[in-house]
């Protein structure tokens, strides 16, 4: 019997990515989190900690009484979108907007959080879901993976588009709409950033770089967090990093020592970095804060 909180390493938390973002394939990596575990009990426990944890409490209630939050339905631009709308219940004037995109995970609960934290900052929120068209984001996450390999990115970009369309035109909106995203939803700010001519601002997490040729094309501001362990993606930055300076892009990029893929991410508790996220969370909220003003 373990008592004891196993030992997590680095090659545990390299193969879990590897799993979520590259093979999909859950009986090969409990296979090689077993060899570095030592035991099939080890890796069983382990498991758990290096994903996300549908228990953990949110840092902003549901019911929290300074928000007023709702599903909603719009206009994509192929078929209609789902999406967890939050407004603050006081606004006295008129208001910025961010589009809050999820992980490769799809909408779960940890992105509501998210949404209502934003919104807590004087900002309304829409978290969409980007799995609408394909029926919505299952419960099974590992079927939520599955099926981000069938989109679309053109097609997704566009309903991130039509996404922001739609709340620069909600009474009350002053027009500005900006955009945070983590991992996948990371990879689609920086997208959508290459083809938004309204964008007012992106911020994207631990998100894939875009094609370099699109970068010419970027109008917003950037805001780029990156962990510093987090090899996978970040050897996509000094390109990034290059192509923006070349076309005098406006952005500012920021790697967090020590810390992994997915550190903002509070469910997860094996790569959860409180010190990097509060950091990286309140360069964001100034961000928004100056140029959704």
């Amino acid at each position: 019997m373990m008592t004891d909180k196993p030992d997590i390493t680095q090659a545990m938390i390299d193969a879990y990515d590897e799993y979520t973002h590259l093979s999909l394939d859950r009986r090969k990596f409990m296979e090689k989190l077993t060899v570095l575990a030592g035991s099939g009990a080890a890796a069983a426990a382990i498991a758990p900690m290096l994903g996300a944890s549908s228990a953990q409490v949110a840092i902003v209630p549901e019911q929290d009484d300074r928000l007023v939050a709702e599903d909603v339905t719009y206009p994509g631009a192929s078929g209609e979108m789902k999406g967890y709308l939050v407004t603050p219940k006081t606004i006295s004037k008129p208001f910025g907007s961010v589009i809050v995109i999820h992980e490769n995970r799809g909408l779960n609960a940890h992105i509501r959080d998210v949404a209502r934290r934003v919104a807590l900052e004087g900002f309304v929120a829409l978290a969409p879901d980007f799995l609408s068209l394909q029926g919505g984001t299952p419960t099974d996450e590992d079927k939520a993976r599955e099926m981000f390999s069938g989109l679309d990115m053109n097609a997704t970009v566009a309903n991130a588009e039509a996404t922001r369309v739609w709340l620069s035109k909600r009474d009350g909106s002053n027009g500005k709409v900006g955009a945070v995203g983590f991992c996948w939803g990371g990879g689609l700010v920086n997208r959508l950033a290459t083809k938004s001519e309204g964008l007012s601002a992106g911020v994207a997490y631990y998100g894939a770089q875009p094609p370099g040729e699109d970068v010419p094309a970027i109008k917003a501001p950037l805001l780029l967090h990156y962990g510093g362990l987090d090899e996978r993606i970040n050897a996509g930055i000094p390109a990034y990093r290059n192509a923006l300076e070349a076309n005098g892009k406006s952005f500012e990029i920021f790697v967090y020592d020590g810390v992994n893929h997915a550190f903002n991410n509070d469910t997860s508790s094996a790569r959860y970095d409180k010190k990097a996220a509060d950091l990286a969370w309140g360069r964001t909220i100034d961000f928004f804060r100056k140029n959704l003003a």
